[in-house]
């Protein structure tokens, strides 16, 4: 099981070296590759993370779920995390309803610290964190915390228009699922994704995906970044 690493606030505990910093040196090595290169094959253990970016309706989860069953990944989304917390009734829940609510941004030692335990609780090395980062201060939280950098930045591009869409014809009875909170998101989103999306892009993670079409065609476009993986 992961163990803590580091701290960003009072809410986290320190610890020694773990998996989390030994698998570090391999996130480094791609600094030097390009969107367009192939991806690090990653010893049998050592951490990989992908973040997933995009948009509220732009297909994340829906993606996500396909690179699990193909390649074998453990599926952390911030915004389920979140749901969940609410759901206990925790004191965090109270406060991370309430944002949720107004389309903000839940602050950022809290989403990592839930980020982080379901990451601990798992045995496998490879993580999908899907819906975060979404600001530069959730980014550099978490590289704090985990004392590493993704190996991956998926970004699935989709037009508003269909964002809209697609949110308000889920019905999944989300609190943040109604057309004032879609739009408040997507300011949000503009104003804070955009650095960290590009942040990546010039460390040469970042794989920007067309996420218009079928389920099927869209995770064709993903499949071939992850192939390395099946080797």
């Amino acid at each position: 099981m992961w163990r803590r690493v580091a701290s960003v606030s009072h809410l986290f505990s320190h610890s020694k070296s773990t998996k989390f910093n030994q698998g570090a040196s391999t996130f480094k090595i791609w600094e030097t590759f390009t969107s367009e290169s192939e991806i690090p094959t990653p010893s049998k253990g050592s951490l990989f993370v992908t973040f997933v970016l995009g948009g509220p309706g732009s297909g994340k989860g829906t993606q996500c779920a396909k690179i699990v069953e193909a390649f074998g990944f453990t599926h952390v989304s911030a915004g389920d995390l979140l749901r969940r917390e609410i759901a206990s009734g925790s004191a965090y829940g109270s406060v991370i309803l309430s944002t949720i609510r107004e389309g903000k941004i839940v602050p950022s030692q809290v989403t990592v610290e839930l980020i982080q335990k379901e990451m601990e609780s798992s045995d496998n090395y490879k993580f999908l964190i899907d819906g975060f980062p979404r600001s530069e201060e959730n980014r550099k939280a978490f590289e704090k915390t985990i004392g590493a950098e993704p190996d991956v930045v998926l970004f699935f591009d989709c037009p508003e228009q269909e964002m809209v869409k697609r949110v308000l014809n889920r019905n999944q009875g989300r609190v943040d699922d109604n057309i004032d909170t879609i739009k408040k998101r997507l300011e949000i989103f503009d104003e804070l994704n955009w650095p960290v999306i590009n942040y990546y892009s010039q460390r040469g993670k970042l794989h920007k995906i067309n996420a218009v079409g079928t389920v099927d065609e869209i995770f064709e476009k993903v499949r071939p970044i992850f192939a390395p993986l099946s080797k």
